[in-house]
């Protein structure tokens, strides 16, 4: 039996760009151009002059840092996880894959105000919190639990099906020729996934950045000590500081931007990779 190929008309094909097109000029470039004229609209001293502030300062050393903690943390777990998932059979090989998505079935909000309920003042834990005089939410590592929490599914689910598609066999080829499990492990599983991880780092690291739902809740909008990037454009913008809530949010912007280019080189790099082994 001969298959046809079914391709739709030239009118067709021009519509459907055109609406894609129309989408994101309106969904995406305009509120960006938005973002960057606003920020820009007291000038370059006027931009500066707004990021320069001690409390600006403050949320973007702060936002730093907790992607630099929860990202780490992540990969720890993602390459680890994956590992297991994909290496061996063992009993809740399932339910652990149902857990990697959870952050993404449930509401930032609802996630943050679980850590509320576990090591807040009249949470499970904090009785003891105060008495040892340890302080999690309102502060750093509240706001670092909450991040790796949104953030730990990207690495894992980039990683998971990569390495299943490869197989086993390049490990226990290295093994049967007497590699051990850390030699194995460095010389062959993770060149064979470093595109792929650096994928879902870069992914990692960009929701890290941006997240406000769940930081939100655990942070106490202290100003100079626990607001992020995107706690401050929202401070600044409710205060009608449009120029310096503005020039917040464009380097958040600027971060995305450059994600995305970053993104498509590691898509490009790792299609190329993916073609050269088959």
């Amino acid at each position: 039996m001969k298959l046809r190929t079914v391709t739709e008309g030239k009118g067709t094909q021009i519509v459907l760009i055109a609406i894609a097109l129309a989408f994101l000029a309106f969904f995406v470039l305009l509120p960006l151009i938005s973002v960057f004229s606003e920020a820009l609209k007291a000038g370059i001293g006027g931009f500066v002059a707004a990021i320069e502030t001690p409390d600006a300062l403050s949320a973007i050393k702060l936002t730093l840092l907790i992607a630099a903690i929860s990202v780490p943390l992540n990969v720890v777990f993602g390459i680890a996880a994956s590992w297991a998932i994909t290496k061996y059979s063992f009993p809740g090989k399932s339910l652990l894959i149902t857990l990697i998505d959870l952050p993404f079935s449930v509401s930032p909000v609802v996630s943050g105000l679980i850590f509320v309920l576990l090591f807040g003042a009249n949470g499970l834990f904090g009785g003891w919190l105060a008495a040892h005089d340890l302080k999690i939410i309102f502060a750093v590592p509240g706001i670092v639990l909450a991040t790796v929490f949104i953030t730990f599914p990207f690495v894992a689910r980039e990683l998971i099906p990569l390495m299943m598609e490869q197989g086993k066999d390049d490990e226990e080829a290295a093994l049967s020729l007497g590699a051990n499990g850390w030699q194995t492990f460095w010389h062959v599983t993770l060149p064979n996934i470093r595109w792929g991880l650096l994928y879902g780092v870069l992914l990692c690291n960009a929701r890290a950045m941006g997240e406000f739902g769940a930081v939100s809740v655990v942070s106490g909008h202290i100003r100079g000590e626990t607001n992020t990037m995107p706690l401050h454009v929202e401070i600044l913008y409710n205060e009608y500081d449009f120029v310096g809530a503005f020039a917040v949010a464009s380097l958040l912007a600027g971060l995305a931007l450059v994600t995305l280019v970053a993104k498509s080189v590691l898509e490009w790099r790792f299609d190329l990779h993916s073609g050269a082994r088959h």
